[in-house]
């Protein structure tokens, strides 16, 4: 696969003439060196060690599939009620003509890619791949190297953008094997406000590979909501990065759900560049039959007088296999960090897995850190509590698993989308 990736790159590079010597393209050449240079990761790779990339990297894709969905199709993947602005990508190529913008150009403006270079080149150059490391990870830079369709989203200074964005990525694998490189950039400037929702679906039943990229850049006094929730089918191989920059008395809050998907890897990395800064991480996944769900975690205090709180909650069944890693980093200037992680697990099978590695470096003396991992199995005496009030075994334990659910599921502050994944997840529990 990295010889036919390779030599897509070439056959890109040679239909884009136009841009050449371009900051962009100087950008791309240097990400297909470092991944030429770092090739796919295995599982000897520490950063890889529970998630092993070979059934991605076996499959033949086509680059160029069809990307085509109709309105009524579209429509039934829609979150219902969600009243909001929506951008459109199948097979990472940008849709405008089922693509819906309700917010006015005053408080929010949406490019794509192409367009973003060429309206707005000085916001562009300032933030794109600015903080992505090409050097340390091949997807990163093999998606830097393909960066041509994607989402920019720009909020001026001191707009309050009222309604969510939602960036619907489908993944139509009706025909053929495919694969899909969005990258995205949103930068939230001085005390504006934003809700991003990056939805993640799929049809069809080939082998279908995303890697995705999202670089945000949150200034001083903003506050940026980013939901990701992932719903894909059991062919669907998802490696996603979320990158983040705050600068002082900036606000970042994270939910990731990951309800369905073969093959999944979350990385979320946070630098909390400023003082006062505040960043909350919230995620649930609930794997089952033989999917693979990977969050690996990373928040860099490196400014004083920061806080940052994780909670990543799982619910494992039959062969499935969990994966937890989080890091905080704690800076030695970054005195007065209160920083805390936790991470708890539900095995439901005998052959379902969970590895997780918490973990603090503390560079500082005078901070305030924790972090805990709990796995474990259903608690007997909450199932006895309620199977003496009448209630069936399995009526009994899809209520408990909700309720271990829940305390995600209500850190989502947009009342549609919560709604939709509290029925949605009760459905999947409630089947088990």
């Amino acid at each position: 696969m990295k010889e036919q990736l390779l030599a897509q790159f070439e056959a890109l590079e040679s239909r884009q003439v136009d841009g050449a010597g371009t900051a962009l393209h100087r950008i791309r050449k240097e990400a297909i060196r470092q991944f030429d240079r770092l090739g796919f990761p295995t599982t000897r790779h520490e950063e890889w060690k529970y998630s092993n990339v070979s059934p991605i990297i076996k499959h033949t894709y086509d680059f160029q599939a069809p990307a085509s969905l109709s309105g009524s199709e579209l429509n039934a993947l829609l979150i219902p009620d969600l009243d909001a602005n929506l951008v459109v990508f199948v097979n990472g190529v940008y849709q405008p003509s089922l693509t819906k913008l309700i917010s006015p150009e005053t408080e929010l403006r949406i490019f794509n890619l192409q367009e973003a270079q060429e309206w707005e080149p000085a916001r562009f150059a300032a933030h794109f791949a600015q903080s992505a490391n090409l050097e340390a990870d091949a997807f990163t830079a093999l998606n830097t190297a393909f960066a041509q369709h994607g989402a920019f989203i720009a909020v001026p200074a001191g707009k309050v953008v009222e309604k969510p964005v939602v960036l619907l990525y489908l993944t139509d694998a009706r025909a053929a094997n495919v694969v899909a490189q969005p990258r995205n950039l949103i930068v939230a400037e001085k005390s504006s406000q934003v809700k991003v929702l990056e939805l993640f679906r799929s049809l069809g039943d080939h082998p279908q590979f995303t890697n995705a990229l999202t670089e945000v850049s949150v200034d001083s006094g903003a506050y940026v909501e980013y939901y990701k929730v992932q719903e894909q089918g059991e062919q669907a191989y998802h490696i996603g990065t979320t990158q983040v920059t705050q600068q002082g008395n900036s606000h970042f809050y994270s939910t990731t759900v990951t309800v369905n998907g073969g093959f999944t890897r979350n990385n979320l990395n946070i630098v909390l560049d400023g003082e006062y800064c505040e960043a909350n991480l919230f995620g649930l996944y609930l794997p089952d039959g033989k999917q693979h769900v990977d969050n690996h975690t990373a928040v860099d205090h490196s400014k004083p007088r920061s806080y940052s709180n994780e909670l990543y909650k799982g619910i494992m069944n039959d062969r499935s296999t969990g994966v937890f890693n989080g890091k905080i980093f704690v800076r030695p200037d970054a005195q007065k960090t209160n920083a805390f992680q936790s991470n708890r697990n539900i095995i439901l099978s005998n052959d379902a897995s969970m590895n997780t590695k918490p973990q603090l470096e503390i560079f500082a003396d005078d901070v305030k850190c924790s972090h805990g991992t709990t796995t474990g199995q259903m608690d007997e005496d909450a199932l006895f509590y309620l199977r003496a009030r009448g209630i069936g075994e399995e009526h009994a334990k899809a209520l408990l698993m909700v309720a271990f659910a829940g305390d995600v599921l209500n850190q989502i502050k947009i009342p549609a989308l919560q709604e939709y994944l509290e029925h949605l997840i009760a459905e999947k529990l409630g089947k088990r």
